[in-house]
């Protein structure tokens, strides 16, 4: 009875760790659905090559799973502020598909004049469909509620050019 009450529970935590697995997998799984970038619609090819940019380019700074530096809402001892997550925790959705842009292309003085950050420009480094790529891959793992809200922040911003 205690052998069979063993195995038994072995098997019960397996298939919930299986299942907490392919949950969390789920939530950064790329959805191209409905997503553009700077008013394009977005591929899964596009997506793909994103997610490999983001890797080679961001992930030691925002980390691999966009989850952003400890503490990124503290100032460091230099006075700048560590690299935000770009998931739904973050502020990323927050701004606009051109903002983001232009803050990877340019880096941040080029949105907020004066602003000092460790983020570099990407300028010369990524060229412009790969910074789209970049900014497609980021999205695509947004909740829809992020998504949905980031999506009237750019109908916004272009509203007011």
């Amino acid at each position: 009875m205690t052998r069979k009450l063993i195995i038994i529970a072995s098997a019960t935590v397996t298939s919930l760790v299986a299942i907490a697995a392919l949950a969390q997998q789920q939530d950064h799984d790329a959805s191209a659905e409905g997503l553009t970038v700077l008013g394009e619609p977005v591929t899964m090819e596009e997506i793909a090559v994103g997610r490999q940019l983001y890797a080679e380019s961001c992930a030691s700074c925002h980390g691999a799973n966009l989850e952003g530096q400890a503490d990124w809402k503290r100032r460091l001892d230099n006075g700048r502020m560590p690299a935000p997550p770009h998931d739904e925790t973050g502020h990323t959705w927050h701004h606009s598909d051109q903002d983001l842009f232009t803050i990877t292309k340019n880096g941040v003085e080029a949105v907020v004049p004066g602003y000092e950050s460790d983020m570099p420009a990407f300028e010369g480094t990524l060229d412009d469909a790969e910074i789209r790529a970049v900014l497609a891959y980021i999205k695509s793992t947004w909740p829809e509620r992020q998504r949905t809200f980031q999506a009237k922040v750019t109908a916004n911003d272009e509203d007011r050019s």
